[in-house]
């Protein structure tokens, strides 16, 4: 059984790590490369961590997941970085990493959560969907120098 916990400033180095893990596994699911974000200082992870609210979902064979929430403009929060290890896969963790991040959303006054999601990811979609998110109508381009779109995905925070 997978566990979620947030993590704090001094997990850096753990959030490096399974950060890299998730570029390198799945490269077309982020924005950002694996070989930009490997240059990065400590002090970058640090800072990340200080300004997202990272969420590690965790198993008996280690890291499973990682999805952060941003606070973003207004009432809102977007979700980001989402990922789950292969190995986990199917076992719910990605569900566990949602509504990890819904809760937050919630216990903070925010009234929207929101995420973008590259065209033709349909297992990200299914799963969003699943926890009532639906495509809100914004496109905008992928990844520099690619012909793709992310398209957006927003629900209502539950009730508190």
């Amino acid at each position: 059984m997978a566990t979620v916990r947030l993590l704090e400033a001094g997990d850096w180095a753990l959030y490096r790590s399974v950060r890299l893990a998730s570029l390198a596994e799945s490269p077309d699911a982020f924005w950002s490369s694996l070989a930009r974000e490997e240059t990065f200082a400590p002090s970058v992870w640090q800072d990340r961590l200080a300004a997202r609210n990272t969420f590690l979902a965790e198993n008996g064979d280690g890291p499973a997941g990682l999805a952060a929430v941003v606070p973003d403009e207004g009432a809102a929060a977007e979700l980001v970085g989402m990922w789950v290890a292969p190995s986990a896969r199917g076992q719910g963790v990605g569900d566990l990493l949602v509504r990890a991040a819904l809760d937050w959303t919630a216990e903070r006054g925010f009234a929207e959560l929101r995420l973008w999601v590259f065209e033709g990811n349909h297992r990200a979609e299914r799963l969003y969907a699943r926890h009532g998110f639906a495509r809100t109508g914004p496109a905008k381009p992928g990844r520099p120098g690619k012909d793709e779109l992310q398209f957006e995905m927003a629900r209502a925070a539950p009730a508190r």
